[in-house]
């Protein structure tokens, strides 16, 4: 029988619930969109709606790849790219008021630019807002031209993860992804656009060890990344891959005291953070203002 690791007293999230949060959803359900916090049944929901944000998730609900430890559907063939829908999430950023918009998808094989065109057009529609708002972009793993127009589109964060250490990618990444093609694309977006500021996540608590967490950090410093996000893995259902070990709080202090010793120049490292939770946003906002 599979061990059973009990979730600790100190690892839970806020609930759904108030005003920030219902204006959210209403905006989301009004346009239609998806969200990753929605699929992906992050932790972190009820604390982000309620404080008025949220990640945007285009090109659909449906990922044509699919990883052991992702709630998001997956399929062969995903919907046709809607050619309204950066419209629809620059409407719906206006209507949160919001002044820093991640964006991110599912990926898209079966698409023949992955649905690249579809994030630079998002970017330019916020972009194109009144007020607009700081945007970060988490892509998959784009090389060559699809990563040059993501890039061209002049997102202030550009963030892709490479999920967990290099020893568990084939075990729990789908195949088709692979950690040297995550690092390949990340140091590709930094030579692209040297002001980039770049950012990558860790998930903790699948049996990784500590020598290839540092070896991990120690790889996203060379490829260029500027901020770096550690959380704990949490099973989403049944069906996704078992949780080895609840990391205690201490240990994730202790990694972001590493992180920051390698030079990463910001380093959110905590049992919920998430690369979309809100991880970063203050630092962006003064780095951009020359803060």
């Amino acid at each position: 029988m599979p061990t059973v690791v009990r979730k600790p007293p100190w690892l839970k999230a806020p609930l759904p619930g108030g005003p920030g949060y219902l204006r959210v959803r209403g905006a989301i359900s009004a346009g239609g969109l998806h969200t990753v916090c929605q699929e992906a049944h992050c932790p972190n929901v009820g604390e982000c709606w309620n404080a008025g944000t949220a990640t945007f998730m285009i090109l659909g609900d449906t990922c044509t790849r699919g990883c052991s430890f992702c709630a998001v559907s997956r399929g062969a063939h995903g919907p046709a790219p809607a050619p309204d829908e950066p419209r629809r999430v620059a409407s719906a950023a206006a209507e949160m008021g919001l002044d820093y918009a991640v964006v991110t998808s599912v990926t898209r094989d079966d698409l023949d630019d992955g649905g690249a065109s579809a994030f630079a057009a998002t970017v330019a529609a916020l972009h194109a807002l009144p007020k607009p708002p700081l945007v970060e972009l988490l892509t998959p793993d784009y090389l060559g031209a699809p990563l040059e127009a993501v890039v061209d589109a002049r997102p202030e964060v550009f963030a892709h993860n490479i999920e967990v250490v290099e020893r568990l990618q084939s075990e729990l990444r789908h195949g088709r992804f692979g950690f040297g093609r995550s690092l390949a694309t990340l140091e590709a977006a930094k030579t692209r656009d040297e002001a980039l500021i770049t950012k990558s996540s860790i998930m903790l608590g699948l049996g990784e060890t500590e020598a290839e967490v540092d070896a991990a950090m120690g790889a996203l410093r060379s490829a260029g990344v500027n901020i770096l996000a550690l959380g704990q893995y949490l099973r989403p259902t049944p069906r996704h891959a078992e949780v080895v070990e609840y990391v205690d709080p201490s240990r994730f202090a202790s990694l972001r005291e590493r992180g920051e010793e390698l030079g990463f120049d910001y380093v959110a490292s905590g049992p919920l953070v998430r690369t979309s939770y809100r991880a970063a946003e203050a630092f962006v906002r003064g780095r951009r203002r020359g803060g």
